[in-house]
């Protein structure tokens, strides 16, 4: 599904480091220097504003808890949300997991309180996961259902859908994992370049 995006919208990113990106250290646009700034490079000097609301570490309950103040209040025209690499990292490295079943369960209702009360055209960023280490491998047990469910709401509430997993995938496979995330989550700079060019690709 194509986003239709005008002089004069806003559009605002959300999600964990991967969005974040030390946005907090650009005191000029609050930015960040990943994905976010690099698709404002091309927005911005269309008219179009551009937020960037990430939040490294956050889980999909984090969002949940911020998300009156993150997202609705600031009552964007596109919302862009990547979200659920921590959701599984925190079962390995914490065991503090989430279930699917949870993850659904948060997701939904970010969805349902933006559909309910803003009108802006929602894109939903699958994450994902590029293994660096053997051990990471096993983390696409937990990760692959939240694929999943972020697919499957994409799909209910007539949503777009950013593959970007399977994307990646297909990129690694010139590139190499490490060439596009070196620790398997966050991106390298080419890494970045190609989920801003994924994203910017839906848009007209």
């Amino acid at each position: 599904m194509t986003i239709i995006i005008k002089p004069g919208h806003t559009v605002e990113f959300i999600g964990d480091s991967i969005t974040d990106c030390d946005r907090l250290d650009d005191l000029e646009l609050g930015l960040g220097d990943g994905y976010v700034r690099l698709i404002a490079d091309t927005l911005r000097p269309l008219g179009i504003h551009v937020i960037n609301r990430g939040i490294s570490g956050n889980r999909s309950a984090d969002l949940v808890t911020r998300w009156r103040n993150d997202c609705l209040d600031l009552a964007p025209d596109v919302l862009s949300i990547m979200i659920g690499i921590n959701d599984t990292w925190r079962r390995f490295d914490s065991g503090d997991p989430t279930s699917t079943e949870v993850f659904e369960d948060n997701y939904r209702k970010l969805l349902n309180a933006t559909v309910s009360e803003l009108r802006a055209q929602i894109v939903l960023i699958e994450p994902w996961l590029l293994p660096a280490s053997p051990d990471q491998q096993a983390w696409r047990q937990d990760l692959d259902p939240k694929i999943e469910v972020v697919g499957r709401l994409a799909a209910e509430f007539g949503l777009t859908l950013l593959p970007l997993d399977a994307i990646l995938q297909r990129q690694a496979e010139t590139d190499t994992g490490a060439a596009l995330a070196a620790d398997g989550v966050h991106p390298t700079a080419h890494g970045h370049q190609i989920i801003a060019q994924a994203w910017l690709n839906l848009t007209r």
